[in-house]
């Protein structure tokens, strides 16, 4: 079975191909699932909201809901990008 680790390795590698929501959806589950909940002010600038809304938004998930989660991301657009 492949783990987390595994699959955000995977990832990484059409990182620069993905859509932008495509990205902040990885983005959002990456960031749950390696640091939890949002711990940072909402910032100004466009782009750097647009990460923290994704990632604000899996709020509550746990560390290991928000891996199998990112792995199902990954497993619905790998055909897309790989």
């Amino acid at each position: 079975m492949v783990n987390f680790e595994e699959i955000v390795e995977k990832a990484r590698k059409f990182r620069d191909t993905l859509t932008k929501e495509d990205f902040l959806e990885f983005y959002g589950y990456y960031r749950q699932a390696t640091e939890g909940d949002c711990n940072i002010e909402e910032p100004e600038d466009e782009e750097e909201k647009a990460r923290y809304n994704a990632w604000k938004s899996k709020a509550g998930l746990t560390l290991e809901d928000a891996k199998a989660h990112y792995i199902e991301v990954y497993k619905k657009h790998a055909a897309k990008y790989e």
